[in-house]
């Protein structure tokens, strides 16, 4: 029996790839999630470049501090590391790839009010592709997200669908335009909620999001996982020091041996461009944007 999902929410997800639980956290959470980001935002004034914890928008100065994401929080953070391990993330993973679970990633995503960067049209499946894919990311959403502040956006059942061609000129750009592959932009779906919900979007689903104009900010904290059996395909961007290192990101349930296979068509994100692994950084090398970007 599923923990926390209805089997209408799990039938839902199956058929357009993301969900959203609104009012999932409690306030005192989200309280807490907010003092760390100031926290961070407090280590950024002074610096002048991006660093292994921190990552700047391109509008940053060392005496107006602007951050675009907290690099792998649960690291750093045992605010977003406790959380990680609870049932208010783990429950609904649970309820759509199984019980045994591997964390991927996390991060936190900042749009702040006035400038926070897009995130072009992407599949994370492309970034890091595994053997199969029952691999998903939980956002917390942290503020009210609503069109104008840049919400996530999807393309419902395109999980169902291809992995697209995320290379410009060979070379690995971590996007590509929908209307080029046949996508009609109407079709996409913002994923809206108040502060506290979490959303859900498959491993596979298109994504994106715009430029940050409003006068609210819009941060999300993903926790990106998937089933134990998904193991990692060589040329991925996922790490791999070894199996007793991957073993340690174990979110809950037993580890495999065995991984499980599926078949589905992929492209190597190789080779790589000369740039810091970041989204952002990696987007540039595109030579047609979908979104504006930060002036």
């Amino acid at each position: 029996m599923p923990e926390i999902l209805s089997d209408a929410q799990i039938a839902s997800y199956r058929e357009t790839g993301y969900l959203v639980l609104e009012r999932h956290l409690p306030e005192t959470v989200l309280a807490e999630i907010r003092a760390e980001i100031s926290r961070f935002e407090t280590e950024a004034r002074g610096m002048t470049a991006s660093n292994d914890r921190l990552d700047l928008e391109d509008t940053h100065t060392p005496d107006r501090p602007r951050l675009r994401r907290i690099k792998l929080p649960h690291k750093i953070s045992d605010v977003a590391r406790e959380l990680m391990f609870s049932d208010l993330i783990l429950a609904p993973a649970r309820d759509l790839i199984g019980p045994d679970l591997r964390l991927h990633t996390t991060k936190l995503n900042m749009k702040s009010a006035g400038y926070g960067a897009a995130v072009e049209w992407h599949q994370d499946y492309a970034f890091y592709p595994h053997t199969n894919d029952d691999i998903l990311a939980i956002g917390v959403i942290i503020d009210d997200m609503e069109s104008e502040n840049g919400p996530l956006k999807v393309y419902p059942g395109s999980h169902r669908g291809p992995v697209h061609d995320h290379h410009v000129n060979g070379v690995f750009a971590g996007a590509f335009i929908p209307e080029e592959v046949g996508l009609n932009p109407s079709d996409a779906v913002e994923l809206k909620g108040p502060a506290g919900s979490i959303s859900i979007h498959h491993g596979r689903i298109i994504h994106g999001s715009a430029l940050n104009t409003s006068e609210r900010s819009r941060r999300i904290l993903f926790y990106e996982m998937m089933a134990a059996d998904a193991f990692p395909i060589v040329g991925s961007m996922t790490k791999w020091d070894g199996i007793e290192d991957y073993d340690t990101r174990m979110l809950c349930g037993e580890p495999t041996l065995q991984p499980r296979l599926k078949d589905i068509p992929i492209r190597i994100p190789q080779p790589q461009p000369d740039v810091p692994i970041s989204i952002y950084e990696i987007q540039k090398g595109l030579k047609k944007r979908a979104f504006d970007t930060c002036k």
